[in-house]
């Protein structure tokens, strides 16, 4: 027998699952994603050379914007009072590494938050550098962990 699947209705209809039976959990996600980036865009970066300003600052502060409206571009999504973003922008030597952690207090998880962080934080990267690297590829973007307490 298949399994009922929780966002359809009895109609096929997409629905958002109702959540209110579930009790109050503290919530974590976290999440990661890369973007490569060539040699001399690295070194741009790194010196803080990007004609648009600082690439890993304002990487992570988007980050952390699209995790608190992850329920405004996800459909399905519950609007979650969240407790902790962090977005951590991580230059290597061939581009650079997202990593957040998501944190609430809730009926349902947060790992569409962590993701839409390093996604949303990463896309920014890929604004802010494309006038010098045109082969970026973002990649690897995924969940790490997800735990309720």
């Amino acid at each position: 027998m298949a399994e009922k699947l929780s966002h359809i209705d009895e109609q096929g209809r997409a629905r958002m699952v109702d959540v209110g039976h579930k009790p109050e959990q503290e919530r974590v996600a976290r999440a990661k994603g890369f973007i490569s980036l060539n040699v001399e865009t690295v070194s741009l970066v790194s010196d803080n050379n990007m004609k648009k300003g600082d690439v890993l600052t304002v990487a992570e502060i988007a980050g952390i914007q699209a995790a608190k409206k992850t329920a405004d571009l996800i459909p399905l999504c519950h609007t979650l009072q969240l407790t902790k973003v962090s977005v951590e922008a991580i230059l290597q030597d061939n581009g650079v590494q997202v990593i957040s952690e998501v944190k609430c207090s809730g009926q349902t998880g947060v790992e569409m938050e962590a993701l839409t962080a390093v996604s949303v934080a990463l896309l920014t990267v890929y604004d802010m550098c494309k006038a010098t690297d045109k082969g970026m590829q973002i990649s690897d973007i995924t969940l790490l962990s997800k735990e309720k307490k």
